[in-house]
This record gives C-alpha cells, sequence and structure tokens, in this order.
C-alpha cells in the first residue's frame, strides 16, 4: 500500500498579488515574499504525510530559470504556464477536478474564488482539504467549504521572516499587546 500524499496546489501569482497590493501596498522586495520551502514543511508537518508541492506560474517569452532552479532546489515542481487567458486558474482547476480521482489529500495556497467549486468537490469527506493564504483576503467562497482547514501564511505558517503591516481580526486568546506598544 502507498503513502497518502498531500498535494500542496500553489497560485503564486495570487499570493504575491495579495501580498504586494493588498498587505504591503507596493511591489514586494525578494526579502518580504513567503519561505516557499517553510510552506511545504509546515504542510508535511500538519497533515503528517509526504507532500508534492506543484507550484503554478504564468511566464511570458522565456522561463524565468533563477526562480525555477530555486523551486526545484526547494522540492516543488513548477508549472509554467502559457497561453491566453488565466492560465494558472486554468491549470489549478484541471489538476484539482484530476485529484478527484486520487486517494491523496489537498491544501491550495491562494485566496481566488474561482478554485471554490473544485474545492468544494474535493471536499467530499474522503480527504482532507485545506487553503493558505492571508485569512482576511481569504475569499468566503473558499472558507466556506465544508471541512474546509484553514492555514494563515504568516501566523500559522510562518513563512516570512518578519512581521508584515496587516490588520486582522485577533481572537482574544491570541491577542499580545506587546505588538500594540
Amino acid at each position: 500500500m502507498t503513502e497518502r500524499t498531500t498535494y500542496l496546489l500553489v497560485d503564486g501569482e495570487n499570493i504575491d498579488a495579495t501580498l504586494g497590493q493588498s498587505v504591503l501596498g507596493r511591489r514586494p522586495e525578494p526579502h518580504e515574499r513567503p519561505r516557499w520551502n517553510v510552506l511545504l514543511d509546515h504542510a508535511e508537518q500538519e497533515w503528517q504525510q509526504p507532500v508534492k508541492g506543484l507550484f503554478f506560474l504564468a511566464v511570458q517569452e522565456t522561463l524565468p530559470m533563477s526562480f525555477v532552479q530555486a523551486l526545484l532546489a526547494m522540492g516543488y515542481t513548477p508549472v509554467p504556464l502559457q497561453g491566453e487567458g488565466k492560465v494558472v486558474d486554468i491549470a489549478i482547476q484541471r489538476t484539482a477536478d484530476a485529484l478527484r480521482d486520487r486517494d491523496a489529500d489537498v491544501m491550495l495556497v491562494s485566496h481566488d474564488s474561482d478554485f471554490a467549486p473544485q474545492m468544494t468537490a474535493l471536499a467530499d469527506g474522503s480527504r482532507r482539504v485545506g487553503i493558505v493564504g492571508f485569512a482576511e483576503f481569504m475569499a468566503s467562497s473558499l472558507r466556506a467549504v465544508p471541512g474546509v482547514e484553514s492555514f494563515d501564511l504568516e501566523y500559522d505558517v510562518l513563512a516570512f521572516k518578519s512581521r508584515l503591516p496587516r490588520v486582522r481580526i485577533i481572537p482574544i486568546d491570541e491577542f499580545d499587546p506587546a505588538l500594540f506598544l
């Protein structure tokens, strides 16, 4: 019997855009981007099984080789896509559909409501389904998927080297006044 796997589907463009536009208000510097290796480790530790990380990215004329090589070195499988329309969304949707036929768990790293139908279909009770991102920017349709587990990229995954300038609802059990003083 083969060991169960978690498929980590990363919508890098969505995370980068949300980080830049909604959190920082500008294009993120390289040191401000998530530590993608930490995300892989978190997924493996959280669900206690091997993780296959698929990192979807749209490319123009040339492959961003330094980034692709970095992804490979971290253990991701880069999925560079080219074409008309939202190629990353289309590829993630097709991948999620294909995963319905596999005995595997799925974590989606995106805030995009376009994936709600696929995530709902995956949440059939036979697998674990998770979403990862910034909680305050997560599409309500993703949060509403029955049984979905949510992980905050900064606070749960600890994917950033320093605190981000976020305004979020703080559960009172997590409130630390020192952060505001």
